[in-house]
């Protein structure tokens, strides 16, 4: 047991969190005679630390990622989530959006898709919110940050989110709620060509290129602001407006957090300088979910698909379920940290 659990440790401290690389970069500035036990040195270490980590496990998780992916075009995800129905078909199309793409932006094409070849509109959204919000990328990356135990109840809770939204949405009916253009969409169901495994590791290839160059600016604005709140907000500021003294921060986070446009790498850095700070579990971990999922563009690409009426639903759904899972971490923090 004992093996197990400092094996488990050096995986998540070492590969996951990469140690050894805060080590080396400090070490590396020190003898450059910067002085990284201070405010300006601090924030330096910080930033050229978590932009190499960062780089180095987005474009490892982006290659892997999009190589499980080419198995799943979206003809052959339609014809899958075509063969259950119900809460089943739910749960499918939720877990499907684990291994697509991540974010907000980018699922909006293959939900218009899905949605256009009939697919229920309750699949269709419980994929939507499951994409950007639970992808395999998050669940490495808060490992990384926070440990398993914090990643795989954060990520069974976004499929829960992502499962539940869809139901409520199901059972209102709202099919008449989504733009003509796309209900009335051909249902062209052609049979892609079978690809190699040159041809995958080809297409991992340029996914890793294409998302890296998309992202890699919002990476690099999030590295910049957890370096300035790692070392020069004061912790007592972070406490009054994110601690446990606020019972509203979680709402606050979220509404901060809805504005904003990033992925989960860009919202790793910030989460991990506030949690260093004394804001609570659940608070940052909501702030993550709002930004990654409720992204302001993502909502006005949204708008051009459907309704007022079940754009207004859907945003109300997926802030109500981000809030609860905020409330559910800060009540439970005392188990995971």
């Amino acid at each position: 047991m004992e093996a197990g659990k400092g094996l488990w440790s050096l995986i998540q401290d070492q590969i996951l969190g990469m140690k050894w690389l805060k080590d080396a970069v400090g070490a590396g500035l020190t003898a450059m005679g910067t002085d990284i036990s201070s405010r300006l040195g601090g924030s330096v270490h910080f930033f050229i630390y978590d932009i190499i980590k960062i780089t180095i496990l987005l474009c490892t998780l982006i290659f892997v990622i999009s190589y499980i992916q080419s198995y799943f075009p979206p003809e052959r995800s339609k014809r899958i989530l075509g063969r259950f129905h119900g809460l089943g078909a739910r749960i499918a199309a939720a877990l499907l959006g684990t291994v697509t793409p991540f974010c907000s932006c980018s699922s909006i094409p293959l939900f218009m898709g899905f949605t256009g070849a009939g697919l229920p509109l309750g699949v269709t959204f419980s994929f939507l919110i499951s994409s950007p919000m639970v992808d395999l990328g998050s669940l490495v990356l808060l490992t990384s940050i926070f440990g398993v135990k914090i990643a795989a109840v954060y990520v069974l809770l976004g499929l829960f989110v992502a499962v539940l939204g869809g139901t409520l949405i199901e059972k209102l009916h709202m099919e008449t709620q989504v733009e003509e253009f796309i209900r009335m969409a051909g249902r062209v169901d052609l049979e892609g060509p079978a690809l190699t495994v040159r041809d995958r590791l080809v297409y991992a290839r340029e996914q890793v290129e294409s998302t890296f160059r998309k992202v890699f600016p919002y990476i690099l604005a999030g590295v910049g602001i957890g370096a300035v709140i790692h070392n020069w907000i004061p912790e007592a500021w972070i406490e009054t407006a994110l601690g446990s003294g606020n019972p509203f921060g979680v709402v606050l986070a979220v509404l901060v957090g809805v504005p904003m446009y990033a992925d989960i790498f860009g919202t790793i850095p910030v989460a991990e300088a506030l949690l260093a700070k004394g804001a609570q579990l659940g608070t940052i971990l909501s702030f993550m979910m709002a930004v990654t999922t409720l992204s302001l563009p993502s909502m006005i690409m949204l708008g051009k698909a459907v309704k007022p009426r079940l754009l207004g639903t859907f945003a109300a759904i997926c802030t109500a379920g981000i809030i609860c899972v905020g409330y559910i971490f800060n009540a439970f923090q005392y188990l995971f940290i």
